[in-house]
């Protein structure tokens, strides 16, 4: 355990070893995040799984859409940053970049750091958002009151527009949180970007198709192909 989460590097590590941010789900750094984190460095990557919610106290999470919502992106990305910036700085990294990878939530985070620009996250080497949230047009995003400029001030949808990392993204077809519409507005946005961008859509798979602590959700077939190409792209990439 570290101040910013869990870190994970493989066993009998040496220098040179490409380095890897895991963000959380909505449900934050739980059990499935850290087997993640820990599938993840076993692939031959020091991995920090995130713990987005350290400055929050205990959270308590009754309606997820409204947590969301309520989250400051701003805020949330800062720690990103701190987080691709703490994996750079280890002895045991020295790869072009840092890898992004995020889950729901976590994939919407993702999405925006390889978009974000700033000089905390200058960084990233490029990102891997599994389901991302894209829209405040709809969805659990969306608020008929109006969401707060300062704490949501642009959609992941927005931000693709000016991104700057290479990105492989997966979807599942029958998401019902995030439409199909939103995925092909994600691929029109990144296709003007001058970038490596790639999204996978698996047509049977929901949401958190990856996630195999949830049998409703989990698609073994589709969760092993995104997995194995998930690794192969940051391999190449960092």
């Amino acid at each position: 355990e570290v101040e910013l989460g869990c870190l994970a590097v493989p066993s009998g590590a040496s220098a040179s070893l490409p380095g890897c941010v895991l963000i959380h789900d909505v449900w934050g750094l739980g059990d499935h995040a850290r087997d993640l984190t820990r599938r993840l460095a076993g692939e031959g990557f020091v991995v920090l799984g995130v713990d987005l919610y350290r400055g929050l106290g205990e959270p308590t999470i009754r309606d997820p859409g409204a947590w969301m919502r309520d989250l400051s992106d701003p805020d949330m990305l800062a720690t990103v940053g701190e987080a691709a910036q703490f994996v750079a700085d280890l002895p045991e990294t020295a790869a072009r970049g840092v890898g992004i990878v995020g889950f729901c939530m976590g994939g919407s985070y993702a999405l925006m750091a390889g978009c974000d620009g700033s000089p905390a996250l200058e960084c990233v080497g490029a990102v891997v958002p599994f389901y991302g949230l894209l829209s405040h047009e709809h969805g659990l995003l969306y608020s008929e009151a109006g969401l707060d400029p300062a704490r949501k001030p642009r959609s992941p949808l927005d931000a693709a527009e000016r991104l700057g990392a290479p990105l492989l993204a997966f979807f599942g077809g029958t998401d019902p949180y995030v439409p199909l519409e939103d995925v092909e507005r994600l691929r029109r946005a990144v296709e003007r970007c001058d970038v490596e961008a790639e999204i996978e859509v698996y047509p049977d798979a929901g949401h958190a198709f990856v996630n195999d602590t949830r049998p409703d959700a989990y698609r073994e077939r589709e969760a092993t192909e995104a997995w194995g190409r998930m690794v192969s792209f940051l391999r190449r990439q960092l």
